[in-house]
């Protein structure tokens, strides 16, 4: 599937600047080339700039793994994991991994997911009897992070607030936008469950996923009512606090117990940092092939014409259409985190930082994830070459998590 995409981005990009070149656009494959160029140096770059943060987290995990909290924090959740994961053995590490991916995620906290949600690969790749070939965990384990519930979009926040300020606007929360994008990214989440366990045919309907899908709809309920009310600089400090004291917590609880047990702390934070320089490096082939194939689709405008096909089949169908103008937001994200962000910008700037089509951004931004960078850099990081059906579950939770913000958007702004 992610040969015939990325195939599929380049010969239709091509196509298309045949076209406009006999239009009379000469400049159009020099912007393409520019485009290849620049995605190619913006891939090295990515992997570069991963190297520290990946030796950072991976020499923490390492003393995590020695001190044995990872396994403590995979027991805790045991009981869903053996449901969603039936193929990972009862306290193998891999578990402990992905529940501290899934935890940075729920914070909205990228630099610290990305790495630990590597580690969790490399751990499943241990276990993949078919090393070139995804196995049922790391499908599912994919499908679930480009899916992953997001608690606290802190970034959209911060981004939504200083166009405010901009703007000149008085009073305005920046983070009204938190349970809409909260719901959203909620709905992708089970879209992708429930999408990748028909496929391996994996019963949802039993006491642990039950109990967790309960605890997490508390735990909304719990966050909406504390933070909810609070003006939003001291939301922005709340969420900042919230954040980053769990993560300088766990790091001190690492280091702390495996201390405690005898444990060399400096030479485990060592090991695991050495193996995060490796894996930072191993993924740049794989970036610059992707990134490469979407620069193409981009810049030749295919984005812009099937933004325009979707708005004239909506108009056709008599339905209301103010939410075309932040569609390209979802469809870049499954792409580019970064061309999101910026498309994202672009519609708060022209509609208004508090218009609908500025909040549907900023909802779609928050909810959804960046399907094809995620699956290039998780699976390149283990050498994975036949991914199986992992595309079409992320591109399901995307779709329908991009349907989902869209939906909630209207019930709360339109």
């Amino acid at each position: 599937m992610l040969n015939r995409i990325w195939v599929a981005f380049i010969l239709v990009g091509f196509a298309a600047a045949l076209v406009q070149t006999v239009q009379g656009d000469l400049d159009i494959f020099s912007r393409v080339l520019n485009g290849l160029f620049d995605s190619a140096k913006t891939s090295v770059e990515i992997a570069l700039g991963l190297i520290g943060m990946m030796s950072l987290w991976l020499g923490i995990m390492k003393i995590g793994e020695r001190g044995g909290l990872i396994e403590v924090f995979g027991r805790a959740l045991a009981p869903f994991f053996r449901r969603v994961f039936p193929e990972i053995p009862t306290g193998h590490p891999a578990s402990g991994s992905i529940v501290m991916n899934f935890s940075a995620n729920l914070l909205g906290l990228d630099n610290a997911a990305t790495p630990l949600g590597l580690k969790a690969m490399r751990e499943l790749q241990e276990i993949n009897p078919q090393k070139e070939t995804a196995s049922n965990p790391m499908i599912m384990f994919l499908v679930l992070n480009t899916a992953g519930i997001t608690l606290i979009p802190t970034s959209v926040i911060a981004i939504r607030q200083s166009l405010a300020l901009k703007e000149g606007l008085i009073g305005f929360n920046a983070a009204d936008i938190f349970l809409p994008t909260l719901l959203g990214t909620f709905v992708s989440f089970c879209a992708g469950l429930v999408a990748v366990a028909m496929w391996q045919r994996i019963n949802l309907f039993c006491r642990p996923v039950l109990a967790f899908f309960a605890g997490f709809a508390a735990l909304m309920g719990g966050l909406y009512l504390w933070l909810g009310s609070l003006p939003p600089d001291e939301m922005a400090r709340m969420i900042g606090l919230l954040g980053s004291g769990i993560i300088v917590s766990l790091i001190v609880l690492f280091v702390g117990v495996a201390a405690w047990r005898g444990i060399d702390v400096y030479e485990s934070f060592v090991e695991g940092a050495k193996e995060g320089f490796g894996v930072a490096v191993q993924i740049i082939p794989y970036l610059v092939a992707m990134l490469a194939a979407i620069s193409v689709f981009r810049s030749t405008g295919c984005m812009s014409y099937l933004v325009e096909l979707i708005r004239s089949a909506v108009l056709a169908l008599g339905l209301n259409a103010d939410f075309v103008p932040a569609l390209p937001v979802g469809l870049m994200k499954t792409l580019s985190g970064s061309g999101a962000r910026g498309l994202m910008v672009d519609v708060m700037t022209t509609y208004g930082v508090n218009s609908f089509e500025g909040r549907l951004a900023a909802i779609i931004q928050g909810s959804t994830e960046t399907t094809f960078y995620v699956l290039a850099v998780y699976f390149g990081s283990v050498g994975v070459t036949k991914t199986r059906y992992a595309v079409a579950g992320g591109l399901i939770a995307d779709l329908v998590g991009l349907v989902g913000a869209i939906l909630i958007a209207y019930a709360f702004y339109h």
